[in-house]
């Protein structure tokens, strides 16, 4: 393990932005919890869509484009906030 120091951007959530040295962009920060949750999403999708159940997959993919979306928009508004350009 490595102790470094880290630039928060924003308050310590479970979707941090934070920018790790060296990077030129900032990344988010998921905890385990909240990856596994989101792993769970796209298994559902995968299962459903197995199983031809297009509305069933349709509707979790909604909820977890939803849900990206969101991220998306908090790493956006951090970058934003402290005049950093997004890296795409």
């Amino acid at each position: 393990m490595e102790r470094i120091e880290a630039e928060l951007l924003t308050d310590p959530g479970n979707d941090a932005v934070v920018r790790l040295p060296p990077r030129r962009f900032p990344g988010v920060l998921i905890q385990g919890d909240s990856l596994s949750i989101i792993r769970g999403d796209v298994a559902e999708i995968v299962e459903a869509c197995a199983q031809g159940d297009v509305h069933d997959a349709h509707e979790a993919a909604t909820v977890l484009l939803a849900d990206f979306d969101e991220l998306l928009g908090r790493y956006e508004s951090a970058l934003e906030a402290h005049g950093i350009q997004r890296p795409y």
